[in-house]
């Protein structure tokens, strides 16, 4: 499909694709709450690679056709860096809540500007450079190292940022030779087959109302990553990108609502300099390009 550049349009399903996920959040760590995690993102992965399976049969050439590649090592170490991802996120959700996970997990794009440099020899110049030591400036203030209340539990977070950024890298790097169509299956199908290997021991009974739940953080699942497929169909990815931290905008009202959770002032601070930082570097890419 050809792609189109209807910013208007796409800036409002990047804003409905981040609204949907940060509900699936909410329901993330309602039932990682009540159930072992790796069970959690297991069903998820099975409703997710249902999603990318049926996509691929109605395209042109069908499974084999998405399915070819000649990266098969590539595609197979992003699945397996996204769905450990998501369980670390998940687990995150549940130890520190909603705001607090987010706040932090927002710098992922100024890792990914960071190590495109070395990952994908992209040049990184000197004021995309400041932007990013602004922003960990803003994730320390977040974190207060060598203060009473440091807890380590926030650099779980932090972990997952890292591991999506090298992802999203992984992503690019495997884009120069796959199409977007051949990522998204494996994606799907290597991720549900770790996460059916790691998760089918944890298995454990589910109440009727968690069921229903389920059923929704799987349709919110599926209906975020097709809202952002059409969302990048209709409109320039830099254009609509910066847009994508209005997940942290949605995840902390649900936080605050739902859960109950407090925004402490450094947090605040700390996401504000991160969200500046990350608006930045996405500015001055759309510049260089």
């Amino acid at each position: 499909m050809s792609q189109s550049n209807n910013i208007p349009l796409g800036i409002g399903l990047m804003v409905l694709t981040t609204l949907v996920f940060a509900v699936q959040d909410g329901l993330s760590r309602h039932l990682a709450g009540e159930y072992n995690v790796l069970m959690i993102v297991m069903i998820r992965y099975w409703f997710f690679a249902a999603f990318v399976i049926a996509i691929a049969r109605r395209r042109a050439g069908g499974i084999r056709a998405a399915a070819r590649t000649d990266q098969p090592g590539i595609q197979i170490l992003r699945g397996l860096l996204l769905s450990t991802e998501i369980c670390v996120m998940v687990a995150a959700f549940t130890i520190l809540g909603l705001v607090e996970s987010h706040a932090v997990f927002t710098c992922y794009p100024l890792l990914v500007a960071a190590l495109s440099g070395p990952v994908l020899g992209e040049r990184v110049g000197w004021r995309r450079w400041l932007a990013i030591g602004v922003g960990f400036v803003g994730v320390l203030i977040i974190l207060q190292p060598g203060a009473a209340v440091f807890d380590l539990r926030a650099l779980i977070p932090l972990l997952a940022a890292a591991m999506f950024a090298v992802y999203g890298l992984l992503t690019r790097y495997a884009g120069r030779r796959d199409s977007t169509a051949t990522s998204f299956f494996w994606t799907g199908v290597v991720g549900c087959v770790a996460m059916t290997v790691a998760g089918v021991w944890f298995w454990e009974p589910m109440t009727r109302s968690d069921w229903v739940w389920m059923g929704a953080l799987c349709l919110t699942g599926v209906s975020g990553h097709w809202l952002l497929i059409r969302c990048y169909e209709v409109a320039e990815a830099s254009a609509v990108q910066p847009f994508a931290y209005f997940q942290l905008v949605f995840a902390a009202a649900i936080g605050l609502s739902v859960f109950g959770e407090s925004i402490r002032a450094n947090v605040a601070i700390g996401a504000a300099i991160i969200v500046a930082a990350g608006l930045f570097t996405f500015w001055r890419e759309r510049q260089q390009s």
